[in-house]
């Protein structure tokens, strides 16, 4: 094992928000253990930020990527303040605080009391038109089921099946859920998704129990952040990635190439090949790119059939402003979601100019339409008319709305998605525990690993430079 003197050169493939916050916690972590590092990152695409971008156009915020994050996940807060963000922060609008679940073309509310489709109020539930009685019985036998005794692995379908039944994990829970993962609940891991439900049934006996419990201490956690459980930057999420990129004043940048390839060196430690023919001598590496473009740069040098695994589905957004008065309606909610029964071609509408009153001029509205999920990959690959022309069906289906949009925005995220399939975790595991010992020093992280939120994300990447650091030792 090299001394720590001997460690300084350290490359980051992968600019995204994981990429990122690894930088900034190398450095930030190298200046209190007195270390002298060389960083540098290297990004295929011309700019910082990865799936992140905020558009500022006519009045509006449009983010064309992620547009928020939970409020209750503090590594994005954590880092907010250590970037004197804290004051940019703002939460949704407090008199919009209904979602709708689509049924039978028909919007119902979201009955109170649900936490992550699951829901913690009796009363309610009982009262809502979106479940039958016998699916209403059977989510409520919860309370009264056994604990599964095996500690394999389950899917999140099959979990949600078992405790709550089908017919709320159909309508309610894989809607809301699966538009994170954009995802088959049937075909995600249990224990890389949502762990705390798992913890809920073990904990608590009772999913419904648990998620109560959860609930509460959510509840706790967004009241410091004015009660909201989705919080977003005034100027959008691309101020984050700005203030990173300012932050990093010594970190070296690589951007529109590729990372080609990764060299073992005979004197020690490894060179990463770009695709212009420049190599860039590392005495560590950390790895933030998809596991699809993870597994190409590693496998020359060791096994990584465990990142082979890891499905990636393809998503669109589409954004639609209007001018309020020709669009007719007024909103007292954010938006809905759509299960895959109901056959549209959108997953989820957000009526962001009322979830978020900063990305609206006053007198204009803004919607953004989702697209595409794990079984239905064409709604995706539509010619931009064709996609527009689908999405407008489908909200003029839902909301009678027949205005004009003043314009649109599409954004296509090919294979942006990573699919956690049964087993994930100890894939993941096991793949790390071989790369320590085949290749010292190279550390792989990000959205394909431990959750794909933005939250997530950063804390990855502070994880990442605390044991890229510490494993010189």
């Amino acid at each position: 094992m090299r001394r720590r003197e001997a460690i300084q050169r350290i490359v980051i493939i992968g600019g995204g928000i994981s990429g990122l916050s690894s930088a900034f916690y190398l450095r930030r972590e190298a200046k209190r253990r007195g270390m002298e590092l060389q960083v540098t990152i290297v990004d295929e695409a011309q700019k910082l930020g990865g799936k992140i971008h905020t558009l500022e156009r006519d009045g509006f915020v449009i983010e064309k990527g992620p547009d928020s994050f939970l409020s209750r996940k503090l590594p994005i807060i954590d880092l907010a303040k250590e970037l004197g963000l804290e004051g940019e922060l703002t939460a949704t609008n407090p008199s919009a605080k209904k979602t709708y679940i689509l049924h039978r073309r028909k919007l119902h509310p979201m009955p109170t009391g649900m936490m992550l489709g699951i829901p913690t109020e009796i009363g309610p539930f009982v009262k809502s038109g979106l479940i039958s009685w016998s699916g209403k019985l059977r989510a409520l036998m919860d309370l009264f089921l056994p604990v599964r005794k095996s500690a394999d692995d389950e899917t999140l379908g099959g979990f949600l099946e078992r405790r709550v039944g089908k017919e709320v994990m159909r309508r309610i829970a894989e809607p809301l859920l699966a538009g994170i993962y954009a995802g088959d609940l049937k075909k995600l891991s249990l224990r890389a998704t949502f762990p705390q439900f798992l913890e809920s049934e073990r904990k608590h006996g009772s999913l419904i129990k648990g998620m109560l419990h959860n609930r509460k201490a959510a509840a706790a956690a967004a009241s410091k952040s004015g009660g909201s459980t989705f919080l977003t930057f005034r100027s959008g999420l691309s101020t984050m990635v700005r203030a990173l990129d300012d932050a990093l004043p010594d970190v070296e940048r690589r951007l529109g190439v590729k990372a080609a390839g990764i060299h073992r060196m005979e004197s020690g430690g490894y060179e990463v090949e770009l695709a212009d023919g420049e190599r860039l001598a590392a005495d560590r590496i950390i790895v933030t790119a998809p596991a699809y473009a993870a597994a190409e740069l590693l496998e020359p040098l060791s096994d990584c059939e465990e990142l082979r695994t890891i499905r990636y589905v393809s998503v669109a957004n589409v954004v639609l402003a209007y001018d309020k008065e020709q669009f007719g309606l007024s909103f007292d909610g954010t938006g809905f979601v759509v299960p895959r029964s109901e056959g549209l071609h959108i997953t989820a509408c957000t009526w962001t100019s009322t979830k978020w009153l900063h990305t609206s001029p006053s007198d204009k509205v803004l919607l953004r339409c989702y697209v595409g999920h794990s079984e239905d990959q064409e709604s995706v690959k539509l010619p931009d008319k064709e996609l527009i022309a689908a999405v407008r069906a489908d909200i003029r289906s839902v909301l009678g709305v027949t205005a004009e949009p003043l314009f649109t925005e599409i954004t296509r995220l090919n294979r942006s998605m990573p699919q956690y399939p049964l087993g994930h975790v100890e894939r993941m595991r096991e793949l790390r525990g071989r790369l320590k010992e085949q290749l010292p020093g190279v550390w792989v992280t990000g959205a394909a690993f431990d959750g794909v939120g933005l939250p997530d994300c950063i804390r990855q990447g502070k994880e990442a430079a605390a044991i890229v650091l510490d494993e010189q030792n």
